[in-house]
């Protein structure tokens, strides 16, 4: 790790910590369940954006482990990524973190346990370059997505057909033409991170 991706996991840390000052923003808290989004640096980013007309590309599920905030993602493979370091990794280090609305009374320990239990099932798992709705291989979105879905009966945004998506622009049409060489299956479903960001069963408990 260089010196720069050092001072940016000091500063993330630092938020994340006791805030003194009662000038300064509050800090995150989170909570198991939490849902964090941010605009990735992967190469896909900018696609995705565009796609989905939304500056957010990735984003992950929080749970405590220890005492430690960890964020389970689906990148290469599916795995849990401490916090701090999931936030340093995006962009300008801004996140936003959601919670789902009422999540006191829904998110009960025994529903908790299925939530992790259901995550545990993935860990491993290749990322999902084509975005298939099946369980082989699997997709930022689609892992929290299903997640909620396959546990506890929520929904966290509208999924959609891929021709639903705005695959005009030249980024997403560069990516399409080096992943499925011709045209990709226009009646796949998918789930994103925008459509789960704009959910109503969310509210916002962070921005930075």
């Amino acid at each position: 790790m260089d010196a720069s991706e050092m001072k940016r996991l000091a500063m993330i840390a630092l938020l994340l910590g006791s805030v003194a000052s009662g000038n300064a923003a509050p800090a995150y808290v989170p909570k198991d369940g939490d849902i964090v989004f941010h605009s990735s640096r992967s190469s896909q980013s900018v696609a995705v954006q565009h796609a989905t007309h939304s500056k957010y590309s990735h984003m992950g599920i929080v749970f405590i482990e220890d005492g430690n905030a960890v964020v389970l993602e689906a990148v290469q493979p599916v795995k849990r990524t401490p916090l701090a370091e999931w936030i340093a990794r995006g962009e300008g280090g801004h996140f936003v973190a959601k919670r789902l609305r009422d999540a006191d009374s829904l998110l009960s320990p025994e529903k908790l346990k299925r939530l992790r239990s259901e995550g545990s099932r993935y860990r491993g798992k290749a990322y999902d370059l084509y975005f298939e709705w099946s369980d082989d291989r699997i997709y930022c979105s689609e892992l929290v997505w299903k997640m909620y879905k396959r546990a506890l009966g929520i929904e966290i945004g509208r999924t959609q057909r891929l021709a639903e998506l705005d695959l005009s622009d030249p980024a997403v049409q560069a990516k399409i033409r080096e992943r499925w060489k011709g045209s990709p299956p226009q009646d796949e479903i998918v789930i994103s991170p925008a459509a789960m960001f704009a959910s109503e069963r969310l509210v916002t408990v962070h921005r930075w």
